[in-house]
């Protein structure tokens, strides 16, 4: 006997009204996000959990927690410390020895996830003797996963993925370094954790908030539509100070013609432009 179900397929019109009707009640503002991702996720929240789209409102209205859960799908990114290890080789050798310059630096890892690339950011640094006069913003619009990177505590066996990753940096030293080991979790230094701060800020509805000397958001603007990656990239360049760097990800790069002319590309293949303009 077939199983019933309550799930329904969600067409691209009635995805278009559940974000009107998210962003009219709860603020969260999904317009610009792609819709081909979006419906996948949504549909994914739907099929676990054997929703009709009728289900689905009603628990966003009336279950906070539900609501909470359908943030974190519909916004958490995969991450990893020093993942696509070429990047940061990259960032050493092109980007940090003119950072050096800097009496301060300031760094933005915006969609922040879960603090992983934030903490990679904090180790090169460190590692450069820069952490000393560097400040790192992690920000992120899903509080479930700031908070992991607050604790800064991972899983040890994804230890040995990162360590790989480190390695393949050409990096000196070890990983294991810059985490104390405890039963089956590993929990990063208290001297990378000092001068960092992670916070609530959306990239679709925020504002500036400071002047940085780098500013990292890889893997995240794919999700998002033409015009809405437009208005990150204008808010990330009102955010760099002259000569600051923007890091992107190695899918992901800078179209906008006029907005480009402001740059100068340092690494083509890993997306990493100098404000010049």
């Amino acid at each position: 006997m077939q199983e019933y179900t309550n799930t329904e397929t969600i067409s691209f019109e009635q995805l278009d009204e559940l974000v009107l009707w998210i962003n009219k009640i709860h603020g969260f503002n999904f317009t610009g996000y792609s819709r081909a991702s979006l419906k996948r996720r949504v549909t994914r929240i739907m099929e676990l959990r054997n929703l009709s789209l009728f289900d689905l409102k009603s628990l966003l209205v009336n279950d906070f927690n539900f609501l909470e859960e359908f943030i974190i799908e519909i916004t958490v990114n995969v991450t990893e410390m020093f993942r696509d290890p070429t990047f940061y080789r990259a960032l050493r050798e092109k980007v940090l020895p003119y950072l050096a310059s800097f009496q301060r630096i300031k760094v933005w890892n915006a969609g922040c996830s879960t603090g992983e690339e934030l903490y990679s950011f904090a180790i090169l640094l460190s590692l450069e003797k820069l952490y000393s006069r560097s400040f790192l913003y992690g920000t992120d619009i899903n509080t479930y996963v700031l908070d992991i990177a607050k604790k800064g505590i991972y899983d040890l066996k994804q230890m040995k993925v990162y360590s790989e990753n480190y390695v393949a940096t050409g990096a000196t030293g070890t990983l294991a370094d810059f985490y104390t080991a405890e039963y089956d979790a590993a929990t990063i230094n208290h001297s990378l954790k000092k001068n960092t701060l992670f916070s609530v800020h959306n990239l679709v509805s925020d504002g500036v908030f400071n002047e940085f000397q780098l500013i990292s958001c890889r893997n995240v603007l794919i999700y998002f539509n033409v015009e809405l990656q437009k208005q990150v990239l204008n808010l990330f360049y009102e955010s760099l100070c002259p000569f600051g760097f923007l890091c992107l990800g190695a899918k992901e790069s800078m179209r906008d013609l006029d907005l480009l002319k402001k740059f100068k590309i340092v690494d083509k293949t890993e997306n990493i432009y100098q404000k010049i303009a």
